[in-house]
């Protein structure tokens, strides 16, 4: 499961272009939204991007998405009880 929080943490500095950040400066239990990352609803459009081309999960239910995008950790274990790819 480390593994994947540090593959998710490098995909979202990547897919989000935040070059200021490595993924030792994201805490994995930490908000996305609001506190925390700080992100913003087309960052969540871009990761909801990023789910389906990496990990082969789509995304319907905007109140999944909420929970999905809580934290890192959050995201790692919804990849990895769904991923396709």
């Amino acid at each position: 499961m480390e593994q994947l929080v540090e593959e998710l943490k490098k995909n979202i500095i990547e897919v989000l272009n935040l070059e200021d950040l490595q993924p030792d400066d994201i805490d994995a239990a930490a908000p996305l939204f609001g506190e925390g990352l700080g992100l913003d609803s087309i960052d969540a459009l871009e990761l909801i991007v990023m789910m389906e081309k990496n990990y082969g999960i789509k995304i319907k239910d905007p109140a999944e998405g909420k929970e999905i995008f809580k934290s890192i950790d959050a995201m790692a274990e919804y990849v990895a009880a769904h991923r396709t790819k």
